[in-house]
């Protein structure tokens, strides 16, 4: 589904300077002041990143022609200030246009993280190919994508932007196209069209899941939050910010892109004993047990572990979907509404996607759409479904659950025998499932997102838990490495911590795998020091990978 996120304006370049808006300082207001240890807060950093602009608006590109929405802030514990911006161009988008500040505790400019750091100017922004045109080129490729499937309902709506994400900055129409299978099922994609050509310049899938394959449950008899209505119970969270799970009742949604007409209903979950479900599928409460488990234990792990309160960040809480679709071997994140939608599988290959690591994979999807937003198609692609990986593997680790212990396989509980093998994809060496790669090349950029996953995935694990033969809760593993060198581990809790503030401090919407061992190589530098053992870890791993 497309993305909708809401912005706090930030800034406007006028002739002559830069000026902040009042609109800017909006959030300011609303902020807390400093403490008494006259530490910087939210206000206080967006205040200094603010001054910032206005004396380094040239050497970031900016130009009166352009302005800037604050997307993210995050202020580490010492005082350093790192704020995330978005840009438009003469009021249009700019696809790889955004970039973060870093500041000084007193908010003095450290360094900035640019998507892309040519020149943004160009000759006009109208188009030669008509938005109808890019319609119906969008549609094509929608059903392109989906050989064999007759394709229903497909709306197709085009957004005139600047792609500053391929090369020289170009005028382009991106375009969401979205339908139904035959099984009424969602399928989207948003295709990148040069506005003055027609030529395809992108395309990737807009519907953002942890595979085409599935996903499944099983936690055993979990503790739940929930809220006492009258003489019966809703499970919904009041703790985790109202966090909810409903029933689709097997419906799906009819959305004409980012306006939806009709949406499969989410019908809050009821019981009269505050006991749920019965641990089978058939009583359709047990999936949505599993589902808001889910929820909590990725709630918990963000919160505990990096201190993030919710997937925003902001204490809101989302919901849960579950019983989406007809047999849909599906799951997936929607940032347009906030929520996880869950399918019953197919129950051949795939059964309940309602797993804590298909959970925490999707919910990552949200975490990261906040922060970096990389790009899902090319390599920034394979790093956001490595990311949700990675973070979907950790919140199974941190929830401690004997039923599902944390193991490098993803989607394990899910997969049914029709699949073919015992997960869907392998941490260790992407490439037992067949598709995915070990180690990165020159091609990397040209795979499906879930197979070039298989990059950052086989980092992350030699990163944790190092090369060679181990095994972990009862599960053998024996990962290689690409350059015949052998790989010391430093733990999954280092992992995450570097991997976390990588993706919030330093990457950006078009960050690649090489920009990715920047960003780590920062991140623990940051975290542990410039000559670090783990500092050195991070490399080792990347070039394990062949990422240098």
């Amino acid at each position: 589904m497309s993305r909708i996120r809401p912005h706090i304006r930030g800034s406007r370049l006028a002739k002559g300077g830069l000026a902040v808006t009042a609109a800017g300082l909006l959030a300011t207001a609303l902020s807390p002041t400093a403490g008494a240890d006259d530490s910087p807060t939210r206000a206080t950093a967006l205040e200094n990143a603010a001054s910032v602009l206005a004396d380094r608006a040239a050497s970031l590109g900016l130009t009166a022609a352009q302005d800037t929405t604050v997307r993210d802030v995050v202020v580490d514990a010492d005082g350093t200030q790192h704020v995330r911006y978005d840009r438009t161009y003469r009021q249009l988008p700019v696809l790889g246009g955004d970039f973060v500040l870093h500041l000084a505790k007193d908010g003095t400019y450290r360094s900035a993280s640019r998507a892309t750091a040519g020149t943004l100017s160009l000759p006009g922004i109208t188009p030669k190919v008509s938005a109808p045109k890019a319609a119906d080129l969008a549609a094509s490729a929608l059903r392109a994508a989906n050989v064999g499937e007759t394709l229903k309902r497909l709306t197709s709506k085009p957004q005139l932007v600047v792609d500053a994400l391929h090369g020289t900055p170009k005028l382009a129409w991106r375009t969401d196209a979205a339908a139904q299978d035959s099984l009424g099922n969602p399928v989207a994609r948003t295709v990148l069209t040069d506005a003055r050509t027609g030529a395809s310049i992108d395309a990737w899938d807009s519907i953002e899941t942890a595979s085409g394959d599935g996903k499944s449950l099983y936690g055993g008899t979990v503790p739940l939050e929930t809220t006492q209505s009258g003489s019966t119970y809703q499970l919904k969270d009041a703790t985790r910010g109202g966090t909810y799970t409903g029933d689709a009742a097997n419906k799906t949604d009819l959305c004409l892109l980012t306006v939806c007409l009709s949406r499969a209903p989410a019908t809050v979950f009821t019981d009269a004993d505050n006991h749920w479900g019965t641990g089978a599928a058939t009583d359709r409460s047990t999936v949505a047990v599993d589902a808001q488990y889910g929820t909590d234990v990725t709630w918990d792990y963000y919160e505990d572990v990096h201190g993030r309160k919710g997937i925003a960040g902001d204490g809101k809480g989302s919901f849960n979907r579950v019983h989406y679709g007809n047999a849909y071997n599906n799951a997936f994140w929607d940032d347009s509404c906030f929520c996880m939608t869950y399918g019953d599988g197919d129950g051949t290959q795939l059964g309940p996607l309602v797993s804590l690591d298909v959970a925490g994979h999707e919910m990552t999807h949200g975490v990261t759409s906040k922060t970096a937003a990389l790009t899902y198609s090319g390599e920034s692609g394979g790093l956001n479904e490595a990311t949700s990986d990675i973070f979907g593997t950790l919140v199974e680790f941190h929830a401690g659950n004997s039923s599902d212990p944390g193991d490098y396989l993803i989607g394990e509980k899910i997969v049914r025998s029709g699949l073919g093998r015992d997960a869907l994809r392998y941490m260790d060496k992407p490439s037992k499932d067949g598709v995915s790669v070990d180690c990165w090349s020159t091609t990397t950029a040209n795979l499906d997102v879930h197979y070039s996953s298989g990059v950052g995935n086989h980092f992350a694990y030699l990163l944790a838990e190092g090369s060679g033969a181990k095994t972990v809760n009862g599960v053998g593993y024996n990962s290689p490495t690409c350059n015949g060198s052998s790989v010391e581990g430093i733990g999954r809790d280092k992992l995450g911590a570097i991997w976390y503030r990588a993706l919030t401090v330093y990457m950006t919407s078009s960050t690649k795998y090489a920009g990715a061992r920047t960003a780590t190589l920062n991140a623990a530098r940051d975290l542990y020091g410039a000559d670090s053992a783990e500092r050195s870890a991070v490399a080792a791993a990347w070039s394990a990978v062949n990422v240098a």
